[in-house]
């Protein structure tokens, strides 16, 4: 480094900076010695010192980044790497060392991602904490330590998006894909809960396939496993996005209708009769199916799915493909 254009001023300071430094790597040494120095990290330790914002670090912590150490005009300032945090993760690592500096946490520490040369983005864990205090008790000197999770948290991204998917499939009915009756009564119970918070009109309808035993008797259970998929999706297909379909049980069928009065939840069910009545299966051949449409009144949910049943018993009796409110 050239010091012939520097000031008198400028060089106190840098000789300052660098006695800091000094004082910093012996009490560091002498912690290694003891078997006692708590952080190691592929990036090394950084030191800035604040009178003169000067920033010194590991090489790593640029190269990494694809920069290399002669492209860099030093001395690097704090706001070298803070300019290039992403937009996101800015304030939350500014918030972070405010309130270190302000003695409002024992040390500073953060999870960021930072901007490379090729415009891409690494993650990295930062920690540290003021070493050094001036005469009036400002802080003047911070150590601390980086280390590159970028593979770490692409591994965590991965993992939450098996477990994502893990979780929406045992959820969903394995042949028909729509919910299984545990998601279903899951997703009742809450729209239940949520009645008790704000009021709001809630209706379920359940469905059954009329004569379903005669179709697997006659045409093999092949073909009666096409007739539960085709009639899940035309079911799926004919309710608002915010409904929830689920196979209740067999060849039962359920839609929770949130936000809805039995009187509108009737004219969808009907529709979805209609839609499956008019629908030709593969070999040609047609279904029925009958529905039972009832609206929440504040009983639980094994009284309320109870009395929807008893209106789809009502629409068997009274002669099948029909829909009883």
């Amino acid at each position: 480094m050239k010091y012939q254009n520097y000031s008198v001023e400028q060089l106190i300071k840098r000789i300052e900076e660098l006695e800091s430094l000094n004082r910093v790597f012996h009490e560091e040494k002498e912690q290694e010695t003891r078997l006692e120095f708590a952080w190691s990290g592929n990036l090394g330790q950084w030191y800035w010192y604040m009178p003169t914002n000067s920033v010194t670090f590991n090489p790593l912590k640029l190269t990494t980044l694809g920069y290399e150490m002669s492209e860099v005009e030093a001395p690097i300032d704090y706001q070298f790497f803070t300019e290039k945090l992403h937009p996101d993760d800015y304030e939350k690592t500014m918030d972070s060392m405010r309130k270190h500096l302000q003695g409002k946490t024992p040390v500073y520490e953060v999870e960021y991602r930072i901007r490379a040369k090729d415009g891409s983005y690494k993650w990295y864990y930062d920690r540290g904490k003021i070493t050094q205090w001036d005469p009036e008790g400002r802080p003047q000197f911070l150590a601390g330590i980086v280390f590159d999770i970028t593979e770490r948290k692409a591994m965590q991204a991965a993992l939450e998006q098996q477990n994502r998917l893990l979780e929406e499939m045992s959820a969903l009915d394995s042949l028909t894909r729509i919910g299984k009756h545990r998601a279903l009564m899951t997703q009742l119970k809450s729209e239940m809960a949520e009645i008790s918070r704000i009021y709001r009109p809630l209706s379920i309808a359940i469905f059954d396939i009329d004569d379903f035993k005669k179709v697997n008797d006659t045409k093999g259970h092949i073909f009666g496993d096409q007739v539960l998929i085709e009639v899940a999706e035309l079911i799926r297909k004919n309710v608002r996005n915010y409904d929830h379909v689920g196979r209740y049980g067999g060849e039962e069928f359920m839609v929770i209708f949130p936000n809805t009065e039995a009187t509108k939840a009737q004219k969808v069910s009907e529709r979805i009769r209609k839609v499956v009545e008019k629908h030709r299966f593969s070999d040609g051949s047609k279904i029925t199916i009958s529905g039972g449409v009832q609206q929440y009144n504040g009983e639980d949910a094994t009284d309320f799915i109870h009395a929807a049943d008893l209106k789809l018993y009502t629409a068997k009796r009274q002669g099948k493909n029909q829909i009883v409110v």
